[in-house]
């Protein structure tokens, strides 16, 4: 190996240490409450030595998100690879993001961070960049499959299909920040399980972009 490559592995390498640091640090306490010093101190460096990978504390926030988002992009292409009906795999991607959301708690209350602008502007523009690069893959195997749907004419032909996918990922997001901190309230003073909540309005929603065939196949499957 030569000095070169050599170098290189240990620059990722401190990186991964620093980020793994710094999960640690957002995941007990926060993005506004964690501090650089912080992070520093578990991952037992300099604070100086963070800000030669980082250029701020929302920079490795954004770098811990995004090792959520690849585990979301990972279980949405398992689906993706399986060649399944459009409606099928539309109904698997909703099943993909609740089995995300419950098996990673932690990286799914993360990503509430792109509905506070005023953190954004902390973040380097290639952290940005980076972050909107791969946010982006997520929403091309959705809109992929909602423009196969409407090509088989399964989905409506009047839809935008990334207007879709907002409206149905959207749907989804709201009722699992709901399960995530209002499950048992719901539970307890409506009788409400908001499991089947998310389930049903998942189904009205799809329900409403089908053509008269899709609403078949749909139905073929629930039943």
């Amino acid at each position: 190996m030569g000095t070169t490559e050599r170098k290189g592995r240990e620059k990722e390498s401190r990186k991964e240490s620093i980020i793994d640091a710094a999960q640690k640090v957002f995941f007990e306490k926060g993005l506004q409450l964690s501090t650089m010093d912080e992070i520093a101190e578990t991952a037992e460096l300099a604070k100086g030595t963070l800000y030669l990978y980082y250029h701020s504390k929302e920079d490795l926030y954004l770098a811990v998100m995004m090792r959520g988002l690849r585990i979301m992009h990972d279980m949405f292409r398992e689906v993706a690879v399986l060649k399944l009906p459009v409606i099928e795999t539309l109904i698997r991607f909703a099943d993909a993001y609740k089995l995300f959301y419950e098996q990673n708690k932690n990286y799914f209350r993360m990503l509430h961070f792109f509905n506070t602008p005023q953190f954004h502007k902390q973040v380097s523009e290639e952290m940005m960049k980076s972050c909107d690069e791969f946010n982006q893959t997520l929403w091309l195997m959705v809109t992929e499959i909602i423009t196969q749907g409407m090509s088989e004419k399964k989905l409506r032909n009047d839809l935008d299909p990334i207007e879709t996918a907002i409206i149905l990922w959207s749907n989804t997001s709201a009722l699992l920040m709901r399960i995530d901190g209002q499950y048992e309230m719901f539970k307890e003073k409506l009788n409400i399980d908001l499991n089947n909540t998310l389930r049903v309005s998942n189904i009205w929603l799809l329900e409403s972009v089908l053509t008269e065939q899709g609403k078949k196949d749909l139905q073929a499957l629930l039943n």
